[in-house]
Protein backbone atom coordinates (compact mmCIF):
# COMPACT_ATOMS: atom_id res chain seq x y z
CA UNK A 1 0.00 0.00 0.00
CA UNK A 2 1.17 3.52 -0.78
CA UNK A 3 0.45 6.41 1.55
CA UNK A 4 0.33 10.18 1.09
CA UNK A 5 0.14 13.21 3.35
CA UNK A 6 -2.47 15.77 2.31
CA UNK A 7 -1.96 19.35 3.52
CA UNK A 8 -5.30 21.17 3.44
CA UNK A 9 -5.27 24.95 2.97
CA UNK A 10 -2.32 25.87 5.20
CA UNK A 11 -2.47 29.43 3.85
CA UNK A 12 -1.82 32.92 5.19
CA UNK A 13 -5.45 34.00 5.20
CA UNK A 14 -6.25 31.13 7.59
CA UNK A 15 -3.50 32.13 10.03
CA UNK A 16 -4.54 34.05 13.17
CA UNK A 17 -3.66 37.37 11.48
CA UNK A 18 -5.29 36.47 8.16
CA UNK A 19 -8.49 37.59 6.48
CA UNK A 20 -10.38 34.51 7.70
CA UNK A 21 -8.48 33.71 10.87
CA UNK A 22 -8.42 30.18 12.26
CA UNK A 23 -7.42 30.33 15.95
CA UNK A 24 -3.97 28.79 16.33
CA UNK A 25 -3.92 28.08 12.62
CA UNK A 26 -0.18 28.71 12.51
CA UNK A 27 0.75 26.37 15.37
CA UNK A 28 0.18 23.30 13.21
CA UNK A 29 3.10 24.21 10.93
CA UNK A 30 5.89 22.67 13.03
CA UNK A 31 3.74 19.59 13.62
CA UNK A 32 3.14 19.18 9.89
CA UNK A 33 6.84 19.72 9.17
CA UNK A 34 7.66 16.80 11.48
CA UNK A 35 5.30 14.54 9.56
CA UNK A 36 6.36 15.46 6.02
CA UNK A 37 9.56 13.32 5.97
CA UNK A 38 7.48 10.22 6.77
CA UNK A 39 5.79 10.33 3.35
CA UNK A 40 7.00 9.84 -0.19
CA UNK A 41 3.98 11.72 -1.53
CA UNK A 42 3.08 15.11 -0.03
CA UNK A 43 0.15 16.91 -1.64
CA UNK A 44 -1.21 20.34 -0.75
CA UNK A 45 -4.55 21.99 -1.46
CA UNK A 46 -4.98 25.72 -1.85
CA UNK A 47 -8.13 27.78 -1.68
CA UNK A 48 -7.72 29.81 -4.88
CA UNK A 49 -10.68 32.12 -5.31
CA UNK A 50 -11.35 34.68 -8.03
CA UNK A 51 -11.72 38.20 -6.64
CA UNK A 52 -15.52 38.30 -6.84
CA UNK A 53 -16.28 34.84 -5.53
CA UNK A 54 -19.93 34.13 -4.68
CA UNK A 55 -19.02 32.96 -1.17
CA UNK A 56 -17.66 36.39 -0.23
CA UNK A 57 -19.94 38.45 2.00
CA UNK A 58 -18.76 41.59 0.21
CA UNK A 59 -20.10 40.27 -3.10
CA UNK A 60 -23.51 39.35 -1.69
CA UNK A 61 -23.93 42.44 0.50
CA UNK A 62 -24.04 40.23 3.59
CA UNK A 63 -22.21 39.98 6.90
CA UNK A 64 -19.56 37.29 7.36
CA UNK A 65 -21.08 34.33 9.15
CA UNK A 66 -24.54 34.73 7.60
CA UNK A 67 -25.87 31.77 5.63
CA UNK A 68 -27.60 32.19 2.27
CA UNK A 69 -29.00 29.82 -0.34
CA UNK A 70 -26.49 29.53 -3.18
CA UNK A 71 -27.69 27.42 -6.12
CA UNK A 72 -29.87 25.37 -3.81
CA UNK A 73 -27.45 24.65 -0.96
CA UNK A 74 -26.65 26.62 2.22
CA UNK A 75 -23.56 28.79 1.86
CA UNK A 76 -21.76 30.50 4.73
CA UNK A 77 -20.73 34.04 3.87
CA UNK A 78 -16.98 34.49 4.34
CA UNK A 79 -14.69 37.51 4.35
CA UNK A 80 -12.75 37.91 1.11
CA UNK A 81 -9.92 35.40 1.44
CA UNK A 82 -7.33 33.42 -0.52
CA UNK A 83 -7.81 35.51 -3.65
CA UNK A 84 -5.73 34.21 -6.53
CA UNK A 85 -2.18 35.58 -6.72
CA UNK A 86 -2.37 37.46 -3.41
CA UNK A 87 -0.16 37.05 -0.37
CA UNK A 88 -3.14 35.75 1.59
CA UNK A 89 -3.38 32.75 -0.71
CA UNK A 90 0.25 31.74 -0.20
CA UNK A 91 1.35 29.04 2.21
CA UNK A 92 2.01 30.06 5.82
CA UNK A 93 5.65 31.01 6.37
CA UNK A 94 7.77 28.21 7.75
CA UNK A 95 5.84 25.38 6.11
CA UNK A 96 8.30 22.97 4.47
CA UNK A 97 7.47 23.25 0.78
CA UNK A 98 10.51 21.34 -0.46
CA UNK A 99 8.81 17.92 -0.50
CA UNK A 100 5.40 18.92 -1.83
CA UNK A 101 4.93 16.82 -4.95
CA UNK A 102 1.60 18.18 -6.15
CA UNK A 103 -0.64 21.22 -5.49
CA UNK A 104 -4.42 21.16 -6.00
CA UNK A 105 -6.30 24.45 -6.31
CA UNK A 106 -9.96 24.64 -5.34
CA UNK A 107 -12.69 27.25 -5.14
CA UNK A 108 -11.66 28.49 -8.56
CA UNK A 109 -15.18 28.61 -10.01
CA UNK A 110 -16.75 32.00 -9.19
CA UNK A 111 -20.27 30.74 -8.48
CA UNK A 112 -19.67 27.75 -6.21
CA UNK A 113 -17.49 27.20 -3.13
CA UNK A 114 -15.24 24.19 -2.63
CA UNK A 115 -14.54 23.02 0.89
CA UNK A 116 -13.35 19.58 -0.19
CA UNK A 117 -10.05 18.97 -1.89
CA UNK A 118 -11.87 16.59 -4.25
CA UNK A 119 -15.01 18.41 -5.46
CA UNK A 120 -16.81 21.72 -5.29
CA UNK A 121 -19.75 21.95 -2.89
CA UNK A 122 -22.23 21.23 -5.68
CA UNK A 123 -20.10 18.35 -6.98
CA UNK A 124 -20.24 19.98 -10.41
CA UNK A 125 -16.45 19.99 -10.81
CA UNK A 126 -13.73 17.62 -9.63
CA UNK A 127 -10.30 19.02 -8.75
CA UNK A 128 -8.34 16.09 -10.15
CA UNK A 129 -7.09 15.03 -6.71
CA UNK A 130 -8.73 11.59 -6.81
CA UNK A 131 -7.26 10.89 -10.23
CA UNK A 132 -3.81 12.00 -9.06
CA UNK A 133 -3.94 9.71 -6.03
CA UNK A 134 -5.14 6.75 -8.05
CA UNK A 135 -2.58 7.25 -10.81
CA UNK A 136 0.19 7.13 -8.19
CA UNK A 137 -1.19 4.02 -6.54
CA UNK A 138 -2.01 5.85 -3.31
CA UNK A 139 -4.47 3.98 -1.13
CA UNK A 140 -3.85 5.52 2.31
CA UNK A 141 -4.39 9.23 2.89
CA UNK A 142 -3.33 11.13 5.99
CA UNK A 143 -4.94 14.57 6.27
CA UNK A 144 -3.72 17.64 8.15
CA UNK A 145 -4.56 21.35 7.88
CA UNK A 146 -7.25 24.00 8.13
CA UNK A 147 -10.00 24.12 9.06
CA UNK A 148 -11.17 21.04 10.96
CA UNK A 149 -14.87 21.87 10.72
CA UNK A 150 -14.90 22.84 7.03
CA UNK A 151 -12.22 21.96 4.50
CA UNK A 152 -10.54 19.21 6.50
CA UNK A 153 -13.89 17.59 7.29
CA UNK A 154 -15.28 17.68 3.76
CA UNK A 155 -11.99 16.50 2.26
CA UNK A 156 -11.91 13.58 4.68
CA UNK A 157 -15.55 12.68 4.03
CA UNK A 158 -14.96 12.65 0.28
CA UNK A 159 -11.78 10.62 0.68
CA UNK A 160 -13.72 7.98 2.60
CA UNK A 161 -16.56 7.97 0.08
CA UNK A 162 -14.01 7.41 -2.69
CA UNK A 163 -12.68 4.38 -0.80
CA UNK A 164 -9.31 5.77 0.25
CA UNK A 165 -8.15 4.57 3.66
CA UNK A 166 -8.34 7.88 5.48
CA UNK A 167 -6.70 9.13 8.65
CA UNK A 168 -7.00 12.66 10.07
CA UNK A 169 -4.17 13.85 12.32
CA UNK A 170 -6.02 15.72 15.04
CA UNK A 171 -3.18 17.77 16.53
CA UNK A 172 -2.19 18.89 13.02
CA UNK A 173 -5.59 20.51 12.42
CA UNK A 174 -7.39 23.54 13.82
CA UNK A 175 -10.99 24.69 13.37
CA UNK A 176 -12.94 27.90 12.81
CA UNK A 177 -15.69 27.07 15.35
CA UNK A 178 -18.28 29.55 14.08
CA UNK A 179 -20.57 27.76 16.51
CA UNK A 180 -19.36 26.18 19.77
CA UNK A 181 -18.86 22.46 19.33
CA UNK A 182 -18.42 22.54 15.55
CA UNK A 183 -15.06 20.77 15.74
CA UNK A 184 -16.35 18.05 18.05
CA UNK A 185 -19.25 17.45 15.68
CA UNK A 186 -16.82 17.37 12.74
CA UNK A 187 -14.70 14.68 14.40
CA UNK A 188 -17.83 12.64 15.05
CA UNK A 189 -18.99 13.00 11.44
CA UNK A 190 -15.61 11.91 10.13
CA UNK A 191 -15.51 8.85 12.37
CA UNK A 192 -19.09 7.92 11.47
CA UNK A 193 -18.10 8.00 7.79
CA UNK A 194 -15.22 5.60 8.38
CA UNK A 195 -12.30 8.00 8.85
CA UNK A 196 -9.65 7.12 11.42
CA UNK A 197 -8.41 9.71 13.91
CA UNK A 198 -4.77 9.72 14.93
CA UNK A 199 -2.07 12.03 16.32
CA UNK A 200 1.33 13.12 15.11
CA UNK A 201 3.00 11.29 17.98
CA UNK A 202 1.36 8.02 17.01
CA UNK A 203 2.70 8.41 13.47
CA UNK A 204 6.18 9.44 14.62
CA UNK A 205 6.37 6.45 16.97
CA UNK A 206 5.64 3.90 14.25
Amino acid sequence: MTKALLLVDIQNDFSPSGALPVPEGDVIVPVVNQLIPLFEHVIATKDWHPAKHASFASVQGKTPGEVIDLSGIPQVMWPDHCVQNTQGAEFIAGLDLSRITHIVTKGTHPDVDSYSGFFDNQRFHATGLAEYLSSHGISDLYIVGLATDYCVKFTALDACSLCFNTWVVQDACRGVELNPGDCDRAWQEMQAAGCHLTTSQQLLNR
